[in-house]
């Protein structure tokens, strides 16, 4: 009989193991440890079953929403599936037992003018010794030239950004991933600017690239505030799905673009998208498919690509 430690111990075990292989499950792990102690306050032992599982994805919630609980379950369903392999005996229940989840939401996609409207209006940030507006001119700049996440930008050092190359050094992609970013001229001439600003502030080869006028890394939730004053600021409205524009949708910009500008210029967008998933640091090319089926604009280059595998598909059975 397997004991509620034994359930943790197992959990623990797990994560471990995922995360060897590169994976950080941050949000799995919070839901699965919430899960082992689940089993061991209400004294279960044994193999998970339904009643059990069910019963944990519906408890401690804030907003009791079966919304909530099958997103609960799907970030469990991997370790469920593992452990009903190893012990024979752990139940899997239906992955739409609370309806579906709610699919990837529909990004904004930023207009040309938009970036050079959110760049005009950072740069006019109350700014002691304009280098407050120059640092989120810069930064936002950044993520709209090269995609980058908003952690990745925040976590550059000084060591990382190679404006002589015209290079970045990405250290906190996906899964820990190390990727090297070519810079467009004019991003390294803005780079170029910022660092001779960012020297005013003590520095060194491991300091932030991006940081406050004390010198201090900045947090997170600084460029959220700052975003969200200049986004009202400029009176934006969505046009994704979200109730308002959003930072990371910089990055589902930058790619969308990128795709349809090839699509105008007639690239193999099946060979250039490997470079892209690259390029952006995505774990799988399949993440980069996605822009193609996932946002309104390139639903036309989307249609062609099946067009033309349907069309060569027929070719090649008639043969």
């Amino acid at each position: 009989m397997m004991s509620a430690l034994s359930m943790q111990s197992r959990v623990a075990a797990y994560l471990d193991d995922r995360r060897r292989l590169g994976f950080s499950l941050k949000t799995t792990g919070a839901y699965l440890m919430s899960l082992a102690h689940y089993a061991d306050r209400i004294g279960h032992n044994g193999p998970l079953n339904s009643e059990i599982i069910l019963s944990w994805a519906q408890s401690e919630t804030a907003s009791m929403k079966p919304t909530t609980w099958a997103k609960r379950l799907s970030n469990i369903r991997r370790f469920l599936n593992h452990c009903a392999q190893t012990d024979g005996g752990t139940s899997v229940p239906d992955g739409n037992i609370f309806g579906r989840l709610r699919g990837r939401p529909t990004p904004h996609i930023y207009t040309e003018s938009e970036i050079v409207e959110l760049l005009a209006a950072a740069k006019r940030l109350p700014a002691p010794r304009s280098f407050r507006s120059a640092t989120f001119e810069t930064f936002f700049g950044l993520l709209a030239a090269t995609g980058l996440r908003l952690s990745e930008a925040l976590c550059l050092r000084c060591s990382d950004v190679d404006v002589a190359a015209g290079q970045l050094t990405v250290r906190q992609g996906k899964l820990g991933k190390t990727r090297l970013v070519p810079l467009h001229p004019t991003a390294c001439e803005a780079m170029s600017q910022y660092l001779t600003l960012r020297q005013r502030v003590p520095m060194s080869q491991d300091s932030h690239f991006f940081v406050s006028e004390s010198g201090a890394a900045i947090s997170r939730s600084v460029p959220q505030k700052v975003f969200a004053h200049l986004r009202a600021d400029l009176g934006w409205r969505s046009r994704g799905s979200c109730p308002a524009p959003r930072i990371h949708d910089l990055r589902h910009s930058f790619i969308c673009r990128r795709v349809m500008l090839w699509h105008k210029h007639g690239t193999d967008i099946d060979n250039a998208m490997l470079a892209l998933s690259t390029y952006v640091g995505h774990v799988s090319v399949t993440y980069t498919y996605w822009y193609l089926t996932g946002v309104p604009e390139l639903m036309d280059v989307a249609g062609q690509m099946f067009e033309r595998f349907a069309s060569e598909s027929g070719e090649n059975g008639n043969e």
